[in-house]
C-alpha cells in the first residue's frame, strides 16, 4: 500500500456497509486496553496483558503508526487491522528477503461472529491492491483458531505451508488482487 512507504498516516478512512477503518485517535485508549487485556483474544495471540501494565505502558494515542487501522462501528472501535512488513526473523516467508506485507486482525470479543472483521479486512485488501495492484499479502494464524481459518478462506487466502511456531502449529496463506507470474490464483476478496 502506498500509504505503508509515504510519510502521510494515516490514510483517508475506509468505509463499507457498517464500519470506518481509520487511524487511531486518543478516544480508542480504552478499547487498546481491553483488547489487550482480554483473555479471550489473548487465548490466540500468546496471552492476555495485565490490565494495570497497560494501563501504565499504553500511550495517550495508542496504535498510531504506518499499517495500522482502527476498525470503528458506530461510532466506537471495535478491532484493528494491519497491513505491516513480515518480520524478517518468523519461520516462512514467500519471499527470501522477507519482504511480504502481511494482513493481521484483532477484535475485541463482543464483536466476533457478525461478520465485521471479514467485511474490514475485505476493505483493507481491496485498498492495498488498488494501491499495490499484484503485490501478494499473506495471513498467519494458528490452526487450531478455527475462526481465523475460516476468515482467511473466505477472504481468498490459499494456504502456502503449515509450520511450528511459538509453541503451536501455524498456517501461512497468501492473497493477490491478480495472479503474479509463477504463482497459482487467489481469490479477490468479497466485499
Amino acid at each position: 500500500m502506498a500509504e505503508l512507504d509515504s510519510s502521510t498516516w494515516p490514510p483517508a478512512p475506509i468505509r463499507t456497509q457498517r464500519l470506518v477503518l481509520r487511524g487511531s485517535e486518543a478516544r480508542d485508549r480504552a478499547a487498546f486496553i481491553e483488547l489487550f487485556a482480554s483473555p479471550e483474544v489473548g487465548a490466540h495471540i500468546g496471552g492476555a496483558r495485565p490490565r494495570d501494565a497497560l494501563e501504565r505502558s499504553v500511550p495517550e494515542v495508542p496504535g498510531r503508526r504506518r499499517g495500522l487501522f482502527v476498525v470503528e462501528l458506530d461510532g466506537a472501535m471495535i478491532g484493528t487491522i494491519t497491513l505491516d512488513r513480515r518480520a524478517a526473523g518468523l519461520a516462512d516467508h514467500l519471499r527470501p528477503d522477507a519482504g511480504e506485507t502481511e494482513l493481521g486482525y484483532l477484535f475485541l470479543p463482543e464483536a466476533w461472529g457478525f461478520g465485521y472483521a471479514a467485511e474490514a479486512c475485505a476493505a483493507a485488501l481491496g485498498r492495498f491492491a488498488a494501491a499495490r495492484p499484484g503485490e501478494p499479502v499473506v495471513l498467519c494464524t494458528r490452526i487450531a483458531n478455527s475462526p481465523s481459518m475460516r476468515l482467511a478462506r473466505k477472504l481468498g487466502f490459499t494456504e502456502v505451508t503449515r509450520f511450528e511456531e511459538y509453541g503451536a502449529d501455524q498456517w501461512l496463506g497468501v492473497w493477490c488482487s491478480v495472479t503474479p507470474p509463477g504463482r497459482s490464483t487467489a481469490a479477490r476478496p468479497r466485499e
